[in-house]
């Protein structure tokens, strides 16, 4: 009778696991769904963002804007395009509004990575 136990308190614990690992792939499929669908259509959106900043003159003024996704992947852009060009390059939080996966305008900086 313990063996009955047993295998019916495993069959109990694999089918409560299948359960969870259902229920949170579900929940990652809908959020990357839900971006890509975001990125396809002309929805614009206001968030702040890490952005590569590209600065040109004297005083310097705002060329180009790029959106990173993490800090790291940031500065190693930077360094890149620094070690290539002569312009002043950026790291920074800012505020921004988006559509899709590009930055449309900057509203402000908020923090220089």
């Amino acid at each position: 009778m313990s063996k009955f136990k047993v295998i019916i308190a495993l069959i109990l614990c694999f089918v409560f696991y299948k359960g969870y690992v259902a229920f949170t792939e579900f929940e990652i499929g809908v959020s990357d769904r839900v971006a890509k669908i975001e990125e396809l259509s002309d929805f614009e959106k206001q968030d702040e963002v890490i952005a590569l900043m590209m600065y040109l003159g004297d005083p310097p003024e705002l060329i180009e804007h790029l959106l990173v996704l993490n800090k790291s992947k940031c500065l190693e852009m930077k360094q890149i395009a620094e070690e290539t060009s002569f312009a002043y390059y950026e790291c920074a939080k800012v505020d921004a509004i988006i559509k899709g996966s590009k930055i449309i305008k900057i509203n402000s900086e908020l923090e220089v990575l």
